[in-house]
């Protein structure tokens, strides 16, 4: 509803049409009255009424139409009130329909809106979560929340604005003129009625426990797919084919079974109240009958037919209601993981000031982190002068790419602080600090996009001159020039129509149009062949000129002339120095250094 506010002010114009069409299906079954007098008792519908006076009441209207139809058959016969009553009955209903056309117009309008709005702000805080939200959850569950539970909520929650609206209104008219048609007979379903919604309200309950258990299954179909998807080279290498159909078919089962209970639920809702209902209608004309014979019953055999063509109408939508009661059970489970991604704190608080130029050093001043209570990094103290090339070395795990992860606040320091020029980055707006910086990583993510679409990421404005430029300083330009369309070639999924170490030019093309004064290198070369290496090594060497580079390094040949190398061991800087300074020093460095067969 929160969601829907904005667009309260089309609802006064949706009411009065959904009001309008009311009044016009209300008209349309009382003239049936009338065209049974006409078609089964003639002298009735002819016998001479005196025209009424106007008064705004439904005995005005009813006699007023006596006071018309007998006018028209003592002056043209009974085909031309035929004619009257028909007309007045297809006029009734076109109305009507028209009124209930443009009322959903209205509806829709608002429906697609609002399931446009909800998916954009889905999509916008999924940009705003911490990298360590997506780490601690399955990529399946977040994926169903975005397709699954957004349709769930459409076909649900969002379409059953019309039903919760103009429904009432529709048992709301129809009612009135059962109380005002039969007092007596009213009152007998009016008691009956609630019991039968308490009943169905009872079933479509257990509904919500249902659809939670099915959602959570989807979200893990939906790994299993990502997972073949991603992982089909593996799952080929190693023959897991049978083993992945196995998993894949017993999630797949639990969700059917589910499913299956789930669905036979709610598709009981429907029959039940349409049984309640016609149990109840029989309870009405079995009293109708009795209160006849015993000659209360105060209407005319044509009026009864009317009464109980209004009783079924009113029906009608009540039934809609509680089907799409138990619809709204169901869909509510998938709006509270909606809006459980929507409610999650943003994690990253942004800072206020905004740092246009590095002059400095970036300064690592005492800084502690730590995954889930594990410590990762502990008091590491290291600078980055403007200029500098500093590289970081250690065994897996020591806690280098945690180091490359906290200086564009992926994440938050627990203790001390990481300063650029002396400013804290906490304090500084969060554009303004990533646009200080480019990053190239070893795993290079590269969008479905076309080879320019890659390198102009991020870029409003680039000219195709300046992407070329970019390619040729990363060694790309002819490679790039050698597929099919050249820069507009599309590259696949995550490029997978490229080799690693095409992909890897690309990245760093991209980083060099960004044209940081910060460079952070996570890797950038450690999943490549020799030859690859050599040309991403070479790339990456133009890119550094003249910038600030923090380089994150497994093979130590890629980082021989740094100005500083720290060593990191288990989250502690044990040594640092340049190169020919700790190979003499026959220390971890060393011991790595001579691991790697390099001197």
């Amino acid at each position: 509803m929160s969601f829907a506010r904005p667009y309260g002010r089309k609802i006064p114009g949706y009411l009065l049409l959904s009001v309008l069409s009311v009044v016009f299906g209300v008209v349309n079954y009382a003239l049936l009255g009338p065209l049974l007098t006409v078609l089964f008792d003639n002298q009735e519908a002819a016998a001479a009424v005196a025209k009424p006076d106007f008064a705004p009441t439904v005995d005005f209207v009813t006699e007023w139409f006596r006071w018309l139809l007998s006018s028209v058959i003592r002056d043209g016969g009974v085909v031309r009130g035929l004619l009257l009553v028909c007309g007045a009955i297809v006029g009734a209903c076109l109305l009507a329909n028209v009124c209930r056309y443009l009322s959903q117009r209205i509806i829709v309008g608002v429906e697609t809106r609002l399931m446009q709005n909800i998916r954009g702000a889905l999509f916008s805080k999924i940009l705003s979560l911490p990298v360590g939200w997506f780490t601690a959850r399955r990529k399946g569950d977040v994926l169903s929340s975005i397709s699954n539970d957004v349709a769930e909520v459409q076909g649900s929650v969002a379409g059953s604005f019309h039903v919760f609206l103009r429904e009432p209104l529709l048992v709301i008219g129809f009612l009135a003129m059962l109380i005002y048609m039969s007092p007596q007979l009213t009152l007998v379903s009016l008691v009956a009625l609630p019991v039968s919604a308490f009943i169905v309200t009872r079933i479509t309950r257990k509904l919500r426990s249902g659809s939670v258990e099915t959602q959570r299954l989807m979200g893990r179909i939906l790994s299993h797919f990502e997972e073949a998807i991603s992982g089909s080279r593996i799952i080929k290498a190693f023959g897991a084919r049978r083993y992945a159909v196995h998993s894949f078919d017993e999630v797949n089962r639990k969700h059917r079974e589910t499913l299956r209970q789930v669905r036979n639920r709610q598709e009981l809702a429907s029959p039940l109240s349409e049984f309640l209902g016609i149990t109840i209608a029989a309870g009405v004309l079995f009293y109708g009958g009795w209160l006849n014979y015993h000659g209360s019953l105060g209407m005319t055999w044509q009026q009864f037919i009317v009464y109980i063509m209004f009783y079924w109408k009113a029906l009608e939508p009540a039934k809609t209601i509680a089907k799409q009661y138990a619809l709204v059970q169901k869909g509510l489970v998938s709006a509270e993981r909606i809006f459980a991604i929507l409610d999650e704190p943003a994690g990253i608080p942004d800072g206020t000031e905004n740092l246009t130029e590095f002059r400095e050093a970036v300064t690592f001043d005492h800084v502690t982190f730590s995954y889930d209570g594990e410590p990762v990094l502990r008091d590491v103290c290291l600078t980055i002068p403007k200029g500098k090339m500093i590289a970081v070395v250690g065994p897996s795990g020591a806690g280098k790419s945690t180091m490359a992860d906290l200086l564009p606040r992926f994440y938050d320091v627990e203790e001390g602080a990481i300063r650029i020029d002396g400013k804290d980055i906490r304090s500084l707006s969060l554009e303004s600090l990533n646009s200080l910086m480019g990053i190239v990583t070893q795993e290079t993510f590269l969008f479905n996009d076309t080879v320019y679409g890659n390198i102009a990421f991020g870029q409003e404005g680039v000219s195709r001159e300046a992407v070329e430029a970019a390619a040729r300083v990363a060694n790309a330009d002819g490679f790039i020039r050698a597929l099919p369309q050249g820069y507009d070639t599309n590259i696949g999924d995550r490029g997978a129509k490229l080799s690693g170490g095409q992909r890897q030019r690309i990245a760093i093309a991209r980083a060099v149009l960004k044209n940081p004064p910060i460079l952070i290198l996570d890797e950038a070369t450690s999943a490549l062949d020799t030859e690859s290496e050599r040309l991403v090594q070479d790339a990456l060497s133009r890119l550094m000129e003249s910038r600030t580079s923090l380089v994150i390094a497994h093979r130590l040949s890629t980082i021989r002339h740094a100005d500083e190398i720290y060593v990191v061991q288990d989250g502690r800087i044990v040594e640092h120095g340049n190169h020919e300074d700790l190979v003499a020093k026959n220390g971890l460095y060393s011991h790595l250094c001579n691991l790697q067969d390099f001197t």
